[in-house]
C-alpha cells in the first residue's frame, strides 16, 4: 500500500519544478520553522508528564528524550515506531511502570486527534473558500461538523468510563477470568490496561489536571501550526492562520494512514491535495508537503540519534525491547485491583498538592 500511494503521489509530478520550489524557499524561515517545531517537542514531553502524574511522576529529560527518540522511529518506521517512546522511557526511569507509559501515550492520541478536529471545525466557521469550490467546501464542513460531534461523543464516553471504571473493570474481570474465553495473559493484559487508563483518564474529571494537560496541547498545536505557517511563508504563499490550519487538518488525515517513514505519501498526498485545493500549483504543493514533513518530523530524528550516539539510549535492549512478546509482557505489568489503583493516586495527588 505504501509503494502504491507513493506512486500515486509521485506519478504525474515534474520534479524538476518540485527542486526548483524547494530551492527557491526562504531558508532563515524553514530554520525558524525547525526551532519551532523543536519547542513543540519539549511541549508534547511536558504534557506527557503532566498525563503520566496520576500513575507516577517522571522527570522532563528523560521525557524529552523519549519523545524524541519514538518521533524519530515514527519518521524511518511509520506507525510502527509508535512502540518506540513508551518503552525508551520505562528504560530511562525504572520507577515508570512500562504499562503506564503506553497507556498515557494512548491518552495523548485521543488529546491530538480531540485538538486538531476541533481547531479544523472551528476554523471552518470563518474559512473562506476559493469562489470556484463552493460545493467542495460545503461537504468539507459538513464532514467538520460530523467529526467535532464525534470527539464531543468520544469525550463524554471516556468521562463516564472513568467516573464508572471501577464498577465496569470488575464487571469485565469477573465475565472474563472464571470463562476463559481467552487466553489468561490476554486477560492480565487487558485487565491491566484499562485499570491504568481508568487512572490516567483522571485529567478528564479533575479541574486542575484538565487545564494543565488542555494547555500543554493547546502550547503544543499552537507551535505545530505556527511551524507550518512559517514553510508556507518560506515558499512564498500569503497563508494566514485559517488557511494553515485547513490544511493541517488535511495533513492529519494522511498522517493516519499506517504506511513506512512517518506516513510517507499519505502525508505528503493529503497535505498536496489541501493546498491545491486553495489554489497552489501541484508540483509547488508536493514540493510544500516534503519540505514540512522534514520540517516536522527531522528535528525528532536529529535529537534521537543525538541522544542514541552519546550513549543515553542502548540500542540492543531497545531491540529487544521492541520485540512483540517484550510489548505484550510491558502492557501485562502486574495487574492490580481498581480501588486499590484509585487510593493509590489520590493519595499520591493529596500528598503532592500538600
Amino acid at each position: 500500500m505504501a509503494v502504491e500511494i507513493l506512486w500515486w503521489f509521485g506519478r504525474k509530478l515534474d520534479w524538476q519544478e518540485v527542486r526548483q520550489a524547494v530551492s527557491h524557499a526562504n531558508p532563515y524561515l524553514l530554520g525558524l520553522a525547525v526551532l519551532v517545531i523543536s519547542l513543540a517537542y519539549l511541549f508534547r514531553a511536558a504534557r506527557w508528564g503532566a498525563l503520566l502524574a496520576p500513575l507516577c511522576p517522571a522527570g522532563l529529560r528523560n521525557l524529552f528524550i523519549a519523545t524524541t527518540v519514538g518521533f524519530g522511529a515514527v519518521f524511518l518506521f511509520g506507525r510502527t515506531g509508535e512502540v518506540v517512546r513508551p518503552v525508551v522511557l520505562p528504560m530511562r526511569d525504572s520507577a515508570i511502570r512500562p504499562s503506564a507509559s503506553f497507556v498515557t501515550i494512548m491518552v495523548e492520541r485521543i488529546y491530538d486527534m480531540i485538538a486538531v478536529v476541533l481547531l479544523f471545525a472551528v476554523n471552518l466557521l470563518w474559512f473562506t473558500p476559493p469562489a470556484n469550490a463552493g460545493v467542495e467546501f460545503g461537504r468539507v464542513r459538513t464532514a467538520g461538523i460530523i467529526l467535532l460531534l464525534v470527539a464531543v461523543a468520544g469525550v463524554f464516553g471516556l468521562t463516564q468510563f472513568r467516573k464508572k471504571s471501577e464498577r465496569a473493570i470488575g464487571w469485565i474481570r469477573e465475565t472474563l477470568e472464571p470463562r476463559r474465553l481467552i487466553p489468561a495473559r490476554l486477560t492480565r493484559a487487558i485487565l491491566s490496561i484499562l485499570e491504568q487508563l481508568a487512572s490516567a483518564l483522571r485529567v478528564l474529571v479533575d479541574a486542575r489536571e484538565l487545564a494543565v494537560t488542555v494547555g500543554w496541547s493547546a502550547m503544543v498545536w499552537v507551535a505545530i501550526a505556527l511551524a507550518n505557517l512559517l514553510v508556507f511563508r518560506a515558499f512564498g504563499l500569503p497563508f494566514g492562520v485559517t488557511q494553515t490550519v485547513f490544511v493541517l487538518g488535511w495533513s492529519l488525515v494522511g498522517s493516519l494512514v499506517p504506511t513506512p517513514g512517518g506516513a510517507a505519501g499519505a502525508f505528503h498526498a493529503a497535505t498536496a491535495a489541501g493546498l491545491i485545493s486553495l489554489g497552489v500549483q501541484r508540483d509547488t504543493a508536493a514540493a510544500i508537503s516534503i519540505v514540512l514533513h522534514i520540517v516536522d518530523f527531522g528535528p525528532a530524528l536529529i535529537f534521537g540519534v543525538y541522544y542514541i550516539l552519546r550513549g543515553d539510549i542502548n540500542l540492543s535492549r531497545l531491540r529487544a525491547k521492541t520485540s512483540s512478546e517484550s510489548v505484550e509482557h510491558a502492557v501485562e505489568d502486574e495487574p492490580i485491583a481498581p480501588a486499590e489503583l484509585f487510593a493509590q493516586t489520590d493519595l499520591k495527588t493529596a500528598a503532592a498538592r500538600d
